[in-house]
């Protein structure tokens, strides 16, 4: 499966690089992109096979996040987001929902957010969902989205949460995507105001049990996602680099002009630069695959190796950010024009690295574990 999954990365990659200017200019990501992601198959990276998705392994799925995010990073950002976004609901709702969301046996576009910044009141058959939630990555695209709310019962606010799935459709899109990096991603906000889903397109965060598909959907949060910003952050460092080492053999500067491939602190910046991506990726992988025996053997990742996956994913992205920030300054002004792939590459990490899931919370989790701490949790 991997290497069929990586040439249907190989096959659409022309697709993606042409269409990238286009996404940047539309701040969505191109018609053309979503389809190639979607024909190959890619869209249902995380999917259950039982809907006819990939049901790939933690690793797998960071071969080619990494993959698609070396042609193109809102190209990768919106895969792993579509992927996750359409697989939650094909692993956690009910029978006659998925014949609803997956009609037609077609595998739908998703975008979503979990973060719980709405309320759903419960009313009869179902809840009364009203809130506003940011960074919808591929809403402009998708068919359906999901939310995650706080549940209001009997007129007072409780500790349940519940992710609800709607048609696109229903749900009002602002337009709020006018940022620097990571353009191409159309992560706009969308609310819902009074809007009634039924209880079968719900399902509780803390107690939902999978209903489809085996191992992989065992790793529970955050372990099930924070795979993806290892892999997009390393295929984004990836492209920078290769970048600045071609353009090296060519490129002169000083007032007794020398080529930047001579220059030994450029040497040592690419030699130290490989040694870093690699053993930020090796420590990625290492977490992931032993994530994956756990889950595959039939256990369940404990808290610690939670923590240790967040902080696998901080450390490639802050790897990353300095190999990426490195390659645009030896490339000189060149890399200024919106032609460069570095400046963008530049835009679009630091953009990716404010998502929570890889702050620096995410190593106050793991040092608490380390240390012992008795309120150490994963997600902070």
């Amino acid at each position: 499966m991997r290497q069929k999954l990586l040439d249907a990365v190989a096959g659409i990659a022309p697709v993606l690089t042409a269409s990238a200017p286009e996404s940047e200019r539309a701040r969505t990501l191109a018609p053309e992109a979503v389809s190639a992601l979607e024909n190959a198959g890619l869209l249902a990276l995380k999917l259950p096979q039982a809907l006819g998705g990939a049901e790939a392994d933690p690793v797998t799925q960071i071969d080619v996040i990494e993959a698609v995010s070396a042609i193109d990073a809102s190209a990768g950002w919106c895969l792993m987001v579509g992927a996750t976004t359409v697989a939650m609901p094909g692993v956690y709702l009910g029978d006659e929902a998925v014949a609803t969301v997956f009609a037609g046996g077609r595998i739908p576009r998703a975008a979503g957010c979990y973060m719980p910044t709405g309320q759903a009141v419960e009313a009869r058959g179902g809840y009364r969902i009203t809130g506003r939630w940011a960074f919808a990555s591929g809403i402009r695209h998708a068919d359906w989205v999901s939310g995650t709310a706080r549940v209001v019962r009997e007129r007072q606010p409780t500790a349940e949460r519940r992710v609800f799935v709607v048609p696109t459709s229903a749900v009002e899109i602002h337009d709020t995507w006018q940022v620097a990096g990571l353009r191409g991603t159309g992560s706009c906000d969308f609310s819902l105001r009074e809007h009634l889903v039924e209880r079968e397109f719900t399902w509780d965060v803390e107690r939902a049990v999978p209903r489809r598909g085996g191992a992989l959907y065992r790793l529970g949060m955050p372990g099930f996602v924070a795979n993806e910003h290892a892999a997009f952050a390393l295929g984004v460092a990836r492209r920078a680099l290769a970048t600045v080492v071609a353009l090296a053999g060519g490129k002169a500067r000083g007032v007794t002009p020398t080529l930047l491939a001579d220059r030994a602190t450029f040497q040592r910046f690419v030699g130290a630069a490989e040694a870093r991506l690699r053993a930020a990726r090796a420590l990625a992988v290492e977490a992931n695959a032993a994530a994956w025996r756990t889950v595959a053997e039939g256990g369940r990742l404990t808290p610690r190796q939670h923590a240790e996956l967040r902080a696998a994913a901080v450390h490639a992205t802050e790897a990353a950010l300095d190999v990426v920030t490195g390659a645009f300054r030896y490339a000189g002004g060149g890399a200024l024009h919106e032609s460069s792939a570095l400046q963008s590459c530049l835009r679009d990490l630091n953009a990716a690295a404010q998502h929570f899931m890889v702050s620096d919370s995410a190593y106050e989790a793991l040092g608490q574990f380390v240390l012992g701490h008795p309120s150490a949790e994963p997600m902070r």
